[in-house]
Parts: C-alpha cells; structure tokens; sequence
C-alpha cells in the first residue's frame, strides 16, 4: 500500500478543481494548474475532498498512485499559496539584480550573464545577493532555480556561487604545504 496515496487531500476555501478526461485542473487565487492523471488510478472528488484509489494492485499501479496523488496535491496546494525557493550568491564580488522581466547576475566570468524570467514566475530580490523566487507550479519552480544555480554552482573550497539557503556545501580541504 502507497502511503502518499492513501492521504486524502482536503480542498482549501477558494480553490476550484474538476476532472476532465485524464487531466486534473485546479484554479484558485494563485492561478490555473493541471495534473495528470495516470490511467491506472482513479480520482474521486467529493465535496471538499479528493482521494485517489487504485484500479488494481499491482506494484506498478502502487507506484502511480502515490506519483499522481503527489501531483494532485501540489496542484492544489500551488494554486492557493504557490511555492518558493530562497537562492544566495556567495562570492567577493558576486551579485545579482532584477531588471524588468531580466535576471542580471555578475558571477566573475568575463561577461554578465542575464536570464530572461518566464511569466509564471515572480524573483523579489533581498538587497543584491539574496533572492527569493516563486511560482505556483512546483515542477517548473524547481527547473528555473536549478538552471539559475548551474550558471555558478558552489565548489567545495571557498563554496563560491549561487546556492539554495538551506543548502549544506561539503567543504574540502585546500593545499597543504
């Protein structure tokens, strides 16, 4: 038994969800959302509640029961108060800023390197090394963060670069003469 997709999902005040074909569709104050849901399982909405049930035991239904349960629920939980990724850029000289629609980022390298920010996604900026980035879809949050961080990754020396706040970076040991 999946335990992600025994959980019942409860319906916040304010967020509409309905079942078409094999999409889930979600809209609230945060926007419109859909999942996907696996033919395997069945989605069962009721008043102010969602369950997703198998249609058969098998362990391959098991695993895309907690899978499409998981994408129902961030739907859901994105269109009524979205997600979030805090970044830091670490570095003598490193720093970052958002102008217009464009993330300006100076990482040492011998040019700017500016990122166009896509529509669903907003970046509020904590002074020029600190930044916050939020979206209400999840999958496409966590793509745009980590794109953002291998423009400079940290290295393990000094842990220079762009890095997730709660992020542990494994120092090494430098040189030893």
């Amino acid at each position: 038994m999946s335990r992600v997709g025994q959980a019942i999902i409860n319906i916040p005040e304010g967020v509409e969800v309905k079942k078409v074909d094999n999409q889930f569709l979600a809209k609230g104050t945060k926007g419109e959302l859909c999942a996907p849901i696996s033919e395997t399982v069945e989605v069962i909405i009721d008043q102010k509640v969602v369950k997703v049930e198998p249609k058969d035991k098998s362990s391959r239904n098991k695993a895309l029961w907690g899978t499409t349960r998981a994408l129902i629920n961030n739907a859901i939980q994105g269109v009524n108060v979205g997600f979030e990724k805090e970044m830091e850029i670490i570095g003598v000289g490193y720093r970052g800023a958002l102008q217009g629609n464009k993330l300006t980022l100076n990482l040492g390298l011998s040019h700017v390197v500016e990122i166009e920010v896509p529509k669903y996604i907003s970046i509020k900026m904590d002074g020029n090394t600190k930044f916050t980035i939020f979206s209400a879809d999840k999958q496409k949050l966590g793509e745009f963060a980590a794109m953002v961080r291998s423009k400079r990754p940290p290295e393990p020396f000094k842990g220079k670069g762009i890095r997730y706040s709660n992020e542990f970076i494994l120092r090494k040991e430098g040189k030893k003469k």
